[in-house]
This record gives C-alpha cells, structure tokens and sequence, in this order.
C-alpha cells in the first residue's frame, strides 16, 4: 500500500491553518501517511503558535527559516523537497493548502481514485464555498457535481495529489525559479507527459479563498490596489 505524504504550506493565517491542520487529522485514511506542515517565514509569534500545535496536534513542522535564507514565498523549495521525500518513500504527495477545510473522507477517495486510473498524474478534489457551491477555482465544474472527470485545464494545488508515477516522470528542478506558483505548470507538464488529471466532484472541499493570503482580499474590495501590489511587487507569478 503506497503512503501518503501530506503537506500544507504556511504563511502565517494561523487561524485558517489550524481549521486546516484537525481537518486533516480528523480524516479516515487508511493508508500510512505523514503530514508536514512548512512554515514559510511567519512572524515569531506565528511560529511560536505553530510549534505549540505541532506538540499538541501531532504533526510534523518545518520551518523553512531553519534550511533558506531566501525570502518567502518559498513553494519551489517545498515542492522540489517533498517530490525528493516522496520518491524516496514511494509515496504520493498530497498537497493540502491553508485556507481548504476537508472531508472525513476526502484524502482518502483522492488516494483511492488515483489508484483507480492507471494514466491519472494529479487527483483533484473541487472546491466548493460554505454553503456547498463549487467556487474559485473550479467554478466551471458547475454542473457536473459529484462526478469525476479528467480535465484539460490546470488542477489547483487547493486539494491536491500527485501520484509517485508523477513524481518520477517530471523533475521538480527544471521548474522556473522565477516563478511563484506551480500548479498550471506541472498541470501542463503532467499531460505533456501523457497522465490525465482527474477532477473528483464527488469529494468536495470548502475553500475560502485567500484566507492564507489576506492580502489577495484587495481582488475583491480593491481591485485597483490589489492589481497594484501585484505588479509593483511581483507577487502571484505563475
């Protein structure tokens, strides 16, 4: 039985993560797995607050202060060590982020529906808000609720995992440095390679989106300000 190894990136949010982080322990898998929280440069007392859950909560907590000196945002780090991780331990990567709350049974029916598909790269589970509305970013899933689907456009990193055949195929390494984000580009890369990437609507996630990213509220309240900040600089580069 292959493992899973879970992550969740963080940067500060501590509130949304720790929603996350029970979420997550509370699940039904049945599979072994490891969980790994990576603390991307939060304030002290942030991490102070992390460290704290990580001894009461039982999860396993990097902080990135202690292996980089390179600023945040740090995902290509993250990314190229846990696929080192991964491929070590034949595991599947399964990303979880900070503003996602999951199901009892979510991880586990994304394990079991990669295994299902023998061409699957990346299982995908949809986003919905807290009222059971799919929303940002699978919105184009409307529709098709409680099905799974293999999809052409690019699977969010919202829910995610990533099979070890993946894992094998497409070397993190080569990723753009440049770059902040990764999802659309190891999307494209997985189909390039001749995986599928299956979208489950069966097992829906609530997502509040940005809650890891306050900041990225200005889409919505400030547009101009948020579109501002983006450009001037450089965040969100994907």
């Amino acid at each position: 039985m292959r493992p899973l190894h879970i992550i969740t990136p963080v940067k500060d949010s501590i509130d949304s993560t720790i929603q996350t982080v029970k979420a997550i322990l509370a699940s039904d898998i049945t599979r072994p797995y490891k969980y790994t929280i990576y603390n991307d440069f939060s304030t002290p007392e942030n991490t102070a607050q992390l460290e704290r859950y990580s001894k009461e909560l039982g999860f396993e907590l990097v902080n990135l202060s202690d292996i980089t000196t390179h600023p945040s945002p740090n995902y290509l780090l993250v990314l190229q060590r846990c696929q080192a991780l991964a491929l070590e331990a034949g595991a599947d990567l399964l990303i979880v982020e900070s503003d996602v709350v999951v199901r009892p049974d979510t991880l586990q029916g994304l394990a079991d529906g990669a295994e299902r598909y023998d061409d699957c790269g990346i299982a995908a589970a949809v986003t919905v808000d807290d009222q059971g509305v799919i929303n940002y970013p699978y919105e184009y899933a409307k529709g098709r609720e409680g099905e799974d689907y293999a999809v052409k456009r690019h699977c969010s990193f919202c829910c995610s995992l990533l099979t070890n055949r993946l894992l094998a195929a497409y070397d993190f390494k080569i990723l753009n440095p440049e770059k902040h984000w990764f999802d659309v580009t190891i999307s494209q890369q997985s189909r390039a390679l001749g995986f599928e990437n299956y979208l489950f609507a069966s097992l829906p996630v609530i997502h509040r989106p940005h809650a890891s990213r306050p900041w990225k509220q200005l889409k919505y309240t400030n547009p101009l300000k948020y579109y501002w900040i983006k450009f001037t600089k450089g965040f969100d580069k994907i």
